[in-house]
Formats: C-alpha cells, sequence, structure tokens
C-alpha cells in the first residue's frame, strides 16, 4: 500500500534515529502486512523472522512509537492462558496487587518478569487496522488481536478458524444492551461459557445421565467482570439466555475444555517482557521519569544488578589535576554505557564516580564485566575499576523522579562491589551458577574463586566469587 506524504516523512526520521536497516524493515511491515500482523506486534518474533538483532530491533520500534509511527501498549497478562486482563499506554496500568483472570479462575500477582508484556501497532494515523475498531472483528480475530497476548503462537487465520470448530459447541455476537438465547444440546463433558470482551465466565459441570428435559441458564454481561459461577447441569437439552449491559458489542460463546482449548493455548513464543524493556538503554534514554507513579512497588522476580566504582579516583584527581581528571572520568562513563547498552542492559544512575546498571540475565551482566575490565586497560591504566555483580528480586520504583529499583538485592550487589579491589570482578554464587555466565567463564579459562565475607547490613556471611 502507499504511504502518505506525511508518513513517509515519519520513516526518514526513524532512519535518522535508528538502524537504517530495521527501520526499512519495519516500513515494510507496515506497508505489507495483513492488519492482524500490525496490532500487538512481537518485537522479539519480528526480529527473529526477520533474522535482525534483539536489541537493535527493539530500539528501532521505540524510536518509531516516540515519532507517532507505532503505538506501544503495556498489557497485563495471565501466566495460565496468555490472555491480556489489562492494557494501557504506559507501566501506570498495573495498578492492582492481584489480577483474576476468569477464564482460568485464578488470581496472580502482578510481576514485571512474565506477566507484562510490551507490544506495537501500527498508529491509526499511519495505516488504519482492523483492530482500531476491536468491536467489528469476528470471533477468532477478536481472540487473536485483543484477548490474547502476542506471547502465543497461533496458527494462520484458516487454521485459526479450524481450530475454533474443534471446541467451539456454540456462539452469538450480541449487540450492546440486547438480549438473546443459543438452544443446543450439552455433551457429557465441562464446558466453559466465556465472553472475551468483558471476561464474563461461568463453568458448567455436565455429569449424570443424560436427560431429554430441558435445561435453562441465564448469563448478563456487564463491566463488573462478576465473579465465575459454577453449575451442575446434566447431558441434554440447553437453553441459554445471555443480557449484554454494556455498551459494546459481546461475543459469548460455549467452549469444550478439553485438549484441543489447551492444546492452542500451550503453544507459546518469546516476547517483550516489561522487565527486560526497563532494563534497555533507549527506552530509558527515551522515556526517562514517564514510566511509573511515585507510588507504584511493582516486583521483578529476577533481575541482575551491576555496580561498578572507580578505585583511587581522589589520588587521581590530585595527581593530573581536576580537568584532565574530569575527562578521564567523563571518557570512562561513556565507555561503560556502550558496553552496558550493548549487553542488553541499562544504567540506572551514576552516584560521583559509581555507576549501577540493571541486565535481564546474571551472563549478559557478566559479558559486561569482563568488557569493562578490558575496555579500562585499553583506555587509562590509572583507572582501575571495581565490578560487584548480584542477581534477585526487587521492586521497580520512582525515586527522584526517576525508575529506580529497591530491595536486599540492590544492596548485596552494592555491598559485593566493595568488596572488590583493583581489576577485580566479585560476584555471588547465583551470578556464576547460571548457565549461560558460568558457559562464558568456561569458554574464557576463567575459574572463579569463592571468598566467603560479612556484608554490612546482612546477617548471614556471603560466599562471593572473585573473577581473575
Amino acid at each position: 500500500m502507499a504511504l502518505s506524504g506525511e508518513t513517509e516523512a515519519l520513516f526518514a526520521s526513524l532512519r535518522q534515529s535508528a538502524d537504517a536497516g530495521i527501520a526499512d524493515a519495519i516500513e515494510g511491515l507496515v506497508r505489507e502486512a495483513p492488519d492482524h500482523a500490525l496490532c500487538r506486534v512481537n518485537v522479539i518474533d519480528f526480529a527473529g523472522r526477520a533474522g535482525l538483532g534483539e536489541e537493535p530491533a527493539i530500539a528501532a520500534f521505540l524510536h518509531a512509537a516516540r515519532i507517532g509511527i507505532l503505538d506501544l501498549s503495556w498489557n497485563v497478562l495471565c501466566p495460565g492462558c496468555t490472555g491480556v486482563l489489562d492494557a494501557g499506554a504506559s507501566l501506570k496500568v498495573v495498578d492492582r496487587s492481584s489480577y483474576l483472570c476468569t477464564l482460568c479462575n485464578t488470581d496472580y500477582e502482578p510481576t514485571l518478569d512474565e506477566m507484562v508484556e510490551v507490544t506495537f501497532t501500527v498508529s491509526p494515523r499511519v495505516r488504519r487496522i482492523a483492530a482500531h475498531d476491536p468491536h467489528t472483528l469476528s470471533m477468532p480475530d477478536y481472540y487473536r488481536q485483543i484477548f490474547w497476548s502476542s506471547g502465543i503462537d497461533l496458527p494462520d487465520e484458516a487454521g485459526l478458524e479450524q481450530a475454533f470448530q474443534t471446541f467451539v459447541l456454540d456462539s452469538i455476537e450480541l449487540p450492546a444492551g440486547e438480549r438473546a438465547s443459543l438452544s443446543l444440546q450439552l455433551p457429557a463433558a465441562f464446558v466453559i461459557i466465556f465472553d472475551p470482551v468483558t471476561h464474563a465466565t461461568h463453568f458448567i459441570d455436565v455429569q449424570g445421565e443424560p436427560t431429554k428435559e430441558r435445561q435453562t441458564l441465564s448469563i448478563v454481561l456487564d463491566r463488573e467482570h462478576a465473579p465465575t459461577g459454577t453449575a451442575v447441569m446434566r447431558p441434554g437439552p440447553l437453553r441459554l439466555q445471555f443480557e449484554n449491559r454494556t455498551e459494546v458489542r459481546t461475543l459469548p460463546a460455549l467452549l469444550l475444555a478439553g485438549h484441543e482449548l489447551h492444546d492452542l493455548m500451550a503453544k507459546r513464543r518469546p516476547f517483550l517482557t516489561a522487565k527486560r524493556l526497563l532494563t534497555n538503554q533507549t527506552f530509558r534514554d527515551i522515556y526517562r521519569a514517564d514510566t511509573l507513579d511515585v507510588d507504584q512497588r511493582l516486583k521483578i522476580t529476577n533481575l541482575t544488578f551491576l555496580f561498578t566504582d572507580l578505585k583511587g579516583s581522589t589520588e587521581l584527581y590530585e595527581r593530573v589535576g581536576d580537568l584532565v581528571a574530569y575527562d578521564m572520568v567523563r571518557a570512562h562513563f561513556r565507555v561503560l554505557q556502550q558496553i552496558v547498552a550493548a549487553e542488553a542492559g541499562a544504567v540506572v544512575k551514576t552516584i560521583g564516580d559509581a555507576v549501577m546498571a540493571t541486565f535481564p540475565t546474571p551472563d549478559r551482566a557478566m559479558a559486561a564485566a569482563l568488557r569493562m575490565r578490558e575496555a579500562m586497560a585499553d583506555l587509562n591504566k590509572d583507572l582501575l575499576l571495581k565490578i560487584g555483580i548480584h542477581e534477585g528480586p526487587c521492586l521497580a520504583v520512582m525515586l527522584n523522579e526517576r525508575q529506580d529499583y529497591f530491595g536486599q538485592t540492590v544492596n548485596i550487589a552494592s555491598r559485593v562491589q566493595n568488596l572488590a579491589m583493583s581489576r577485580a570482578i566479585f560476584a555471588t554464587g547465583p551470578v556464576v551458577a547460571h548457565d549461560e555466565a558460568s558457559k562464558l567463564l568456561r569458554a574464557q579459562g576463567i575459574t572463579p574463586m569463592p571468598q566467603t565475607h560479612s556484608l554490612r547490613g546482612i546477617a548471614n556471611q556471603v560466599t562471593v566469587y572473585e573473577i581473575p
């Protein structure tokens, strides 16, 4: 399809701020892809299919969102069925202590590791797609583009239609404010009445001897997401009455809770998590403070922290003078930030001559630490860098108008860095035991050397490993 002059100018701008080849790939997607491929784009899957690096692709998609080609969405997911329980244009949408998935009938405490995904949808000013008017979508398309996350690996359009035929007993499109009924034969199986628009759910436990008497059940669809209910019925005729008390069309259906439905939902693929995006340098550079509300405290199950500090910086200023030392320290910050970004991490903040950075996994932090050590030797032998690494749970918070992290994991990482001497890297047990980090060290012929230390504020002694 042809793009407007305004849109052409947006892509020209994107090529100035992102990798030109990836910008071309995004433009090709916008021009040629079917509508459903432009709704909640999974950037990790996109990069894999196009043979692109994940980090440059994430950066390009973020820049495309910044200039208005794409709209960024944060989606709270059910870990069971991958249904989207809530969505918004910012992480501020995650404002509840728990989320109920009525389809799975389970409450989940939100974490940023796997329960919040980040997706990108083409802006309506660039290209209008069917998902911009979601209440015109067919039931399979509504599930694909609106209800399910980008982490579910669904078949193509024909395959999805065929799959729905295997577990949908009956369904209806119910306009706003209207009533309707369905008449059908209940099989001897567990049946779920579910509407993906309101998430209204009712279970039917079909058991006992078949009956010829007609059974009835009434379902009201509203925006209150009424608690999931269960009815016990016998195989046989059922008259199901629906009332839609919402302002939009709903799509209630009777689903067989068998292996066909479970197999469809079990096929997963990697997706961009909120945790990974928060540790992305491009994201931090673009969005800065506009991430969390000041009173939000969001859990991350596992994040890797790396702290650095310059040893003897006071003596350095004394020896070479303020101006020269300042330039050397500034150069060291630039090198560290480049290495952190190249290893899928982000600099959270600098404190004096120290750096606090985060990484999605321990191996990326270890790779960054080894590169930092070599880079400092090349930059200036007078710059001696101390490095500490630890991983574990933490809270994502807002501190001093900046997205930051809080918790014992952060404290331990900082204390571990304080143990390091010149050119030393110290890491905790969970870091060196991580499979990929361990492989990295073995490949470089490095054997971690265990030591036991007392850390300030930590009750028990901690085993740390020197990376010689």
